[in-house]
């Protein structure tokens, strides 16, 4: 079966190509990728090459397909796993595999399966470590949306707090505390802040900041300040690029106590410094965004290591309870992702989307990877339907779903734009 795939090769080098996949073997599976969400992680791996861990050092002779954040249908199952997985069935995958203690991973190491291809051959690992989940949802892109959600999850499971005189740590975030979420507005902030006022370990006070007002007046509107008081969640969005004194506005919230968890949502080394100022005591810092820099470093107060037990954690990607979580959460409606996404593509504006990731305002670049379609902000359908009729059904349906990607939107374009 012929694949369409955008390839990596070497730094910088992505490639839209043709080719034929092999027979599939008793241990793999076939299949076709509906949807992928670029992640920055993919960004990084465009840029870095066989520099960055997870990408073969013989890249440039064995090229691998990008994208981990993938949804689709189950085409063709090997002997092996006959008896586990059926043509037909809609799956996800949790690309950190950890198999036998290797980095490698879906969309970074492999040459036939990556979220940026019409079709796939799933390896045997992937089935081994039970990284294949069954997606029963009606809508793909939630499907792609799981992994980034379950990241956010991973990141705040693995948060941990001392216990006085005792040498083990409660793990987690502390349930009724003080957090601040720096640098929160991007997509993954989005998640955050959804996850943090609608999971079962809910702190007492959320603070939020950004210095963009625009992206500070649409989370307003998609996560509402009532919303959270309702589940129980003192929410402040808060814009830092105005004030003279940051931290003396954002300790403020806290009665001077400071904040238990602090998440930073940007690689930026004035960000680290402001979180770890504001850390009370047993204050655990959490650097989520993940630089491209291998020597990007920021101060900390190590006087308050020893004295006030703060201290530091990172997490990159979640493991298979966190995606667990992400889909299970989503099916009862307790998150939705859709508040991530801005913008829609086809396969034919990966290579362009993903080598620009960081230059692309907005938050989640959503692929259908059978289609082709330039990457298109959701707020310029109505623009765009001045040329083409298509674009003024699909602005309809979003404006009815409060400008957000729905099901019914997934449901007409792949309709529509074969």
């Amino acid at each position: 079966m012929k694949t369409k795939a955008v390839r990596l090769y070497g730094k910088k080098d992505l490639r839209l190509e043709e080719f034929e996949l092999p027979a599939i073997k008793d241990h793999e599976i076939l299949a076709k990728v509906v949807s992928d969400s670029i992640c920055m992680s993919s960004y990084k791996a465009a840029i870095q090459g066989a520099d960055h861990k997870r990408i073969p050092k013989d890249v440039d002779q064995n090229p691998v397909i990008i994208g981990h954040e993938l949804c689709g249908v189950i085409l063709e199952v090997g002997r092996k796993w006959e008896d586990k997985f059926k043509p037909g069935q809609k799956f996800t995958i949790q690309p950190a595999l950890n198999y036998k203690g290797s980095l490698d991973a879906p969309g970074y190491s492999y040459p036939y399966i990556g979220g940026s291809a019409t079709h796939i051959i799933i390896p045997n690992e992937v089935m081994e470590t039970g990284s294949l989940l069954e997606y029963s949802g009606e809508a793909y892109f939630y499907g792609s949306l799981a992994e980034p959600m379950s990241c956010i999850l991973g990141a705040f499971h693995a948060n941990y707090h001392t216990v006085p005189g005792e040498y083990h740590h409660n793990m987690g975030i502390v349930e009724g505390g003080n957090m601040a979420i720096l640098a929160g507005l991007g997509p993954m902030g989005l998640g955050a802040i959804d996850y943090a006022i609608n999971c079962n370990r809910r702190p007492r006070i959320l603070v939020v900041t950004d210095i963009d007002e625009a992206r500070l007046y649409r989370a307003r509107q998609l996560i509402t300040v009532e919303k959270a008081t309702k589940n129980g969640v003192e929410l402040h969005y808060v814009n830092t690029g105005k004030l003279e004194d940051p931290i003396a506005k954002l300790m403020s919230f806290t009665q001077g106590k400071g904040y238990d968890d602090v998440f930073i949502f940007a690689p930026v080394k004035e960000l680290i410094e402001q979180g770890d100022r504001i850390l009370g005591r047993d204050g655990c810092l959490n650097f989520f965004a993940g630089p491209t820099d291998q020597n990007f470093r920021g101060n900390f107060n190590f006087y308050n290591v020893h004295y006030a037990s703060t201290h530091v954690v990172g997490t990159s990607g979640g493991n298979m309870d966190d995606l667990k979580e992400s889909l299970d959460m989503m099916s009862r409606g307790l998150i939705d992702p859709s508040t991530m996404i801005t913008h829609i593509g086809g396969l034919n504006s990966v290579v362009d989307t993903t080598l620009n990731l960081p230059n692309i305002p907005g938050g989640k670049k959503l692929i259908y990877t059978n289609i082709d379609l330039e990457l298109t902000p959701i707020d310029e359908f109505n623009k765009k339907g001045k040329k083409d009729s298509r674009f003024t059904r699909l602005a309809k349906i979003v404006e009815e779903n409060k400008g957000l990607w729905c099901a019914e939107a997934e449901k007409y374009l792949l309709n529509n734009f074969q």
